[in-house]
């Protein structure tokens, strides 16, 4: 598993930022960039994306693995508590782990996600994962990124053209995704008809949760939002004008809103 690290590699006070389903570590650079004056920052890419290795099995492509590859993650890089910035898959990811007795995350940021994942915006997702054409030249991809992501929001022409660079990898004829194909084939064997829950996970967090959630989101309901600040860890909720699915923590306004959650303690 690859990752990329940020900050002073002997700073005990660790960040672990965790991307989406077919995102990558480097969606993280600004906002590592905004803390490193105060944390080592490490962002992995998790198996099957970006430059970690590809799995063999592609049903392995699934929560308990991820999971168990952070925690061999955080053994490597020795120590024993992190704080948690997870978009997207990157958020179950940590759900999972800070549920658990004696989690190694101390706070945790879930950026549009929760423990109700919303039906129909799987079978959208569905719709892409996986089936990306080859793509000629950059701007072919970038078009093509623009577009099945436009639920980041309004991003500058510099953010998508970090971005895109960082989702591709060179073909024989030009550019593809820079994830395995595979993973689609995982997540479509997911019965998608109704919602999936997870709140007995959620429940058993115990550390400070700061929930983000583009307004405009189809994973994440406002109603699961508000249910999140009732019960399980009693998350602070944040709303994102302009964003559906998911924020990107590019641009100052949401680091800004990071931060401040994750440097109270």
């Amino acid at each position: 598993m690859s990752y990329v690290e940020w900050g002073d590699p002997h700073n005990d006070r660790v960040l672990v930022c965790v991307h989406g389903l077919t995102r990558n570590a480097r969606d993280f650079d600004f906002l590592a960039q905004a803390l490193t004056d105060r944390y080592r920052v490490v962002c992995p890419d998790v198996v099957g994306r970006g430059h970690s290795d590809w799995l063999n099995v592609k049903t392995d492509y699934a929560i308990p693995l991820y999971a168990a590859d952070m925690y061999a993650l955080i053994a490597q890089l020795g120590i024993k508590s992190v704080d948690w910035v997870g978009t997207s898959m990157g958020g179950l990811i940590g759900i999972a782990l800070a549920s658990q007795p004696l989690s190694p995350i101390k706070r945790m940021v879930l950026n549009d996600v929760g423990p109700v994942i919303e039906g129909q915006s799987l079978a959208r997702i569905g719709q892409y994962v996986g089936r990306a054409p080859e793509f000629a030249t950059f701007a072919d991809a970038e078009a093509y990124v623009r577009a099945v992501s436009a639920s980041f929001g309004n991003l500058t022409d510099t953010q998508w053209k970090h971005i895109t660079e960082h989702s591709l990898r060179q073909s024989d004829k030009g550019f593809v995704m820079s994830y395995d194909p595979g993973i689609g084939d995982a997540f479509r064997l997911t019965p998608v008809e109704a919602d999936i829950t997870l709140w007995p996970l959620y429940d058993a967090i115990k550390c400070p949760v700061l929930v983000m959630r583009g307004k405009e989101s189809d994973l994440l309901k406002a109603s699961t939002v508000e249910e999140m600040t009732r019960r399980g860890p009693h998350a602070r909720a944040v709303e994102i004008a302009g964003v559906g699915h998911a924020p990107m923590l590019m641009d100052a306004e949401q680091i800004g809103i990071v931060k401040e959650f994750l440097l109270e303690s």
